[in-house]
């Protein structure tokens, strides 16, 4: 029987964020699959992330597209389309660390579909690879928090993207800078 690690990415993995991932099940007796989930960037919350970076028209004057021009299918499907790719990325740099690699893009909400993965691959344990967001983790609603609330029996560990364990340990690499 397979042992299967559910690894919620918030974007592609580097070959480090591979490589480290592997290293942490390496002296297992059982074969190791990972059942990767990269979430899809929603259409309407990029709008509004880009309008809400604009600012108001007093400091940057009016914006030259009226909102109405905004073709969110268009958006849509290139976020879909970098998701796919960033996928395919991702379980390249696993299966060239030497794991067996599976795994899906996600549309809904992360965290129904981490569940529903959990219980249909029987999961042994949860890696959740993030940036660091101080604020949603300082108030428990990050994606590490939410898991562990909703999986019981399920180990869910928390790991900072594109920084080695050495600077996640001592401060060094970028999450902690932002702290």
């Amino acid at each position: 029987m397979a042992y299967h690690v559910v690894l919620l990415v918030e974007q592609q993995l580097s070959a480090l964020d591979a490589s480290q991932v592997t290293s942490l099940h390496r002296e297992l007796d059982d074969d190791v699959v990972y059942d990767v989930l990269l979430p899809i960037d929603d259409a309407a919350d990029r709008i509004a992330s880009t309008v809400g970076t604009l600012g108001s028209g007093d400091m940057l004057g009016s914006p030259g597209v009226p909102l109405s021009s905004v073709d969110l299918a268009e958006i849509r499907d290139e976020s879909e389309g970098v998701a796919h790719e960033g996928l395919v990325a991702s379980l390249r740099a696993l299966r060239e660390a030497g794991a067996t690699a599976q795994g899906a893009t996600v549309e809904d909400h992360p965290i129904d579909a981490l569940r529903a993965t959990v219980e249909a691959v029987g999961a042994a344990e949860v890696i959740v690879l993030t940036s660091p967001h101080v604020v949603a983790e300082f108030f428990g609603v990050d994606w590490t928090s939410r898991a562990r609330r909703h999986l019981d029996d399920v180990p869910v560990l928390h790991l900072l993207e594109h920084e080695t364990f050495a600077e996640q340990a001592d401060g060094a690499g970028e999450g902690a800078s932002l702290i």
